[in-house]
């Protein structure tokens, strides 16, 4: 009962927002013509999410009512993503304010939700690998589901539908009854908890190590998208089979999703998460050889294999590593750190193009494979400090 109840509130948000980045484009163009104001409403309903995230955790973590901000979050999502859905008839500044505040409510349904997983399924390393499969099929339904409700309605349709899914998380909240990981609420100004989540995450070594090793991961992964295309071109000629390898990718995290929610790995967090992320690099590398014209599907989506368990493992060592005091900012921070290093990752794949396909590709798979090597310096041993033992299995 707590992995599905788990599943129907924080599938949908998740779900919602990874489709909105495609319904808002194709909307875009559908009712105004205008390619580049898609892109830009696109980045509204992404980018405050990165400056939000401390806010955001904070405000978790001081609350005695997490729950009620959660679900908060998801209808004011909701709200947002059903006024752009009438972008056109509603003027696009609007929109664009809508997103914004919809952007701002996204780590209260990413991070922080996750940071409250354990408190609804009491195996730690079952619950964050039921966590990474929440978060794989939003990433490979929301588009899905977009480019179905697009092609058999309209991007209308679709964004609306995005709203819907929105909605339904914050319904699906209701049921798991959140309660404060942290007793005592009348702490610091919001100020002062936001600076010690800062100062915890930055000088915890256990922690540092893995929120910059799963930064890094991020900066290779944001640019996937335009290798796998530059690479489409140079081998086929067509950019469309580029969709094809970046999906392969997204199937590949689903499927290894499945295989750890079922079978969690047991090795030790950070081990399952160095090799995950070293394995994701190594197979990135060798779909560069060309091999015949599904190769790099092929090596792109075992790729994507590992790299559901290897985020179960970070979450994993982000709770362990937490007071409770600041658990809820640590997911956060460590969620909106990920996410600029994306579009980081996007961005300078995009300048980085004229190089040659092959070479960025090659690139990318460098940049996970450093960031696994990145674990060998993660303190052996490390106690947790959230009161639990340090093999997942709390505490007596």
């Amino acid at each position: 009962m707590g992995v599905a109840t788990y599943l129907i509130a924080a599938t949908p948000p998740r779900l919602a927002v990874g489709g909105i980045t495609v319904a808002i484009p194709v909307l875009a163009v559908e009712q105004l013509g205008d390619v580049a104001l898609g892109g830009l409403l696109a980045a509204a309903a992404l980018g405050p999410s990165i400056v939000a995230a401390p806010v955001a955790g904070a405000m978790l973590d001081r609350s005695p009512r997490p729950g009620g901000l959660v679900a908060a979050a998801g209808l004011t999502i909701a709200a947002a993503y059903a006024i752009a859905a009438f972008l056109g008839p509603v003027p696009a500044w609007a929109v664009a304010i809508a997103l914004l505040v919809a952007g701002a409510a996204t780590p209260f349904v990413f991070g922080g939700l996750s940071s409250f997983v354990t408190e609804r399924i009491p195996d730690e390393r079952r619950a964050y690998a039921i966590d990474a499969l929440a978060y794989n099929l939003g990433a490979v339904a929301g588009p899905a589901a977009v480019a179905a409700a697009a092609a058999l309605g309209s991007a209308r349709v679709a964004t609306l539908l995005m709203a819907a899914s929105a909605l339904l998380g914050a319904l699906g909240t209701i049921p798991l009854r959140l309660h404060p990981v942290a007793g005592d609420h009348d702490r610091s100004s919001m100020l002062r908890t936001i600076a010690a989540g800062f100062r915890h995450i930055a000088t915890h070594r256990p922690l540092a190590i893995i929120t910059a090793s799963g930064t890094l991961s991020q900066f290779g992964a944001g640019g996937l998208a335009i290798a796998a295309v530059a690479l489409a071109v140079a081998r086929s000629g067509a950019a469309a089979d580029g969709a094809i390898i970046v999906t392969a990718f997204a199937v590949g995290g689903l499927l290894g999703a499945l295989w750890n929610s079922a079978r969690p790995s047991r090795l030790r967090p950070e081990v399952e998460m160095g090799l995950g992320f070293a394995a994701t690099g190594a197979f990135t590398v060798i779909a560069v050889a060309d091999l015949g014209p599904w190769w790099a599907a092929f090596a792109i989506g075992v790729s994507g294999v590992f790299t559901a368990g290897s985020a179960a493992a970070m979450l994993l060592i982000r709770k362990q590593q937490s007071p409770p005091a600041l658990r809820s900012q640590v997911f956060t921070v460590g969620a909106g750190l990920r996410a600029a290093a994306a579009a980081a990752g996007a961005a300078v794949a995009g300048l980085a193009a004229g190089v040659g396909a092959e070479p960025l590709i090659v690139a990318i798979g460098v940049v996970w494979i450093v960031s696994g090597a990145m674990l060998v310096a993660y303190p052996k041993g490390a106690p947790a400090i959230d009161g639990t033992a340090a093999d997942g299995v709390a505490a007596a």
